[in-house]
């Protein structure tokens, strides 16, 4: 019996990072019939915690979302200090950046994708939760983002 923690049904999310959300909103919203969303502002570190290869960082995101049922197609517009979202836009307009999963337990979580050699790149805070993303490119071809909520 598989043990809590990640799991397939707890998919709930794959994210773009996007050079310009406007732009990328509207052709998403195009193609899925869909109203485009507003896009909204992160917090600032004041406010989010934001850790990137375990140092504070100013990074920020635009964020757009379209919720499609079970899963949400998230954008994502980097902006400010560096970031795994800067890192993942490289040159082009866009780029597939994650899959996220709600987790019951984040700290077990972490510690067993830890021991699989999977690294945590950045944490932070938003209302009502956490986000920890941990680079699984190498083992599983893709970044994860566990999304935990606050007590």
């Amino acid at each position: 019996m598989a043990d809590e923690g990640l799991a397939a049904e707890t998919v709930c999310q794959v994210a773009l990072v996007v050079k310009d959300i406007e732009k990328a909103s509207k052709a998403w919203a195009e193609a899925l019939g869909l109203p485009v969303p507003e896009a909204s502002l992160t917090g600032p570190a004041e406010e989010t915690g934001a850790r990137y290869h375990g140092r504070p960082t100013a990074a920020r995101a635009r964020l757009a979302f379209f919720n499609l049922g079970p899963i949400t197609i998230e954008l994502i517009e980097p902006v400010g200090g560096p970031s795994t979202w800067r890192d993942g836009l490289g040159e082009g307009d866009g780029a597939f950046h994650h899959l996220a999963f709600r987790v019951r337990d984040a700290e077990r979580t972490v510690e067993r994708l830890q021991a699989q050699g999977m690294e945590v790149v950045q944490t932070g805070d938003f209302p009502g939760g956490r986000y920890i993303y941990v680079d699984g490119r190498e083992r599983l071809g893709v970044t994860l983002e566990l999304l935990a909520s606050r007590p």
